[in-house]
């Protein structure tokens, strides 16, 4: 599914977007094809990418949609062998999957559920790393997006695995920029704050019914913003795979209208 005038894309120009069937993937995924890159939509809800690509590909622009779990290493290290024997290059991959798991206090949070958060929000982006890094590095070019959230960076009530798991995302972040100075390989972290999509009505909703009338239970910021776009996040990314963030590795980038800044 990928439109002609893009065949002959320059090498490199490759990208694959993890959890591209959601909101903000699939912002991401118009954008960075309206930026030029071909995009391997990658969602393990076959639908949702089928989805996601078609609305790229009739835009006139190109796009793959790819079903795979990221938990699974077998499903990423094929998602990177098929991109690379297709298009013969990785160019930026973006780590966007993310589930918010549930909201409830630490003395009640369900271990299968925290297991099932970390799995997918950790594990899924350490096995993309670990699969596209060798070939980044083996081309001496690639950027790497892993979606976080100002949830890297702060605590929250009631919110033990989404906390924890993205904290986990930025630490790997870290310690994968490191590992790639002067490779021409660079490994950013985005970090959103609350985006007008499901996942922030799901996690308000769950608040409010866990504080029932003694509060708002939305979630709580030191300084009140209006909620931000998907599109805030998906120009971020775009930022971060191109040339013009060539000297930024390792960063931990905000995107939040300074509600995290006091």
């Amino acid at each position: 599914m990928t439109s002609p005038q893009h065949a002959a894309d320059p090498v490199g120009r490759i990208a694959i977007v993890t959890g591209a069937g959601g909101e903000i993937g699939t912002a991401i995924s118009v954008r960075l094809a309206r930026d030029g890159w071909t995009v391997v939509v990658c969602d393990r809800d076959k639908q949702a990418a089928d989805a996601t690509a078609t609305q790229i590909v009739t835009s006139g622009l190109a796009a793959e949609p790819y079903e795979a779990d990221v938990t699974d290493s077998a499903q990423v290290a094929g998602l990177v062998e098929h991109t690379v024997s297709r298009y013969g290059a990785l160019g930026a991959l973006v780590n966007n999957v993310g589930i918010e798991g549930t909201i409830q206090p630490i003395t009640s949070y369900p271990e299968d559920v925290f297991e099932r958060v970390m799995r997918i929000n950790v594990h899924g982006v350490f096995l993309g790393m670990r699969a596209a890094l060798p070939v980044m590095l083996a081309a001496g070019s690639g950027a790497i997006v892993n979606t976080a959230s100002t949830s890297a960076i702060r605590g929250r009530a009631n919110l033990a695995g989404y906390i924890a798991s993205k904290h986990a995302v930025l630490g790997l972040t870290k310690v994968a920029a490191l590992e790639v100075v002067g490779t021409g390989v660079r490994v950013n972290a985005v970090l959103p704050g609350p985006i007008e999509t499901r996942m922030i009505r799901a996690i308000n909703e769950g608040a409010r019914a866990l504080s029932g009338a003694t509060g708002s239970g939305e979630v709580q910021r030191a300084v009140t913003t209006q909620y931000g776009t998907v599109d805030d996040v998906a120009g971020t990314v775009a930022f971060l795979t191109s040339p013009d963030s060539r000297h930024m590795n390792g960063a931990a980038v905000v995107v939040d209208a300074g509600s995290t800044a006091a």
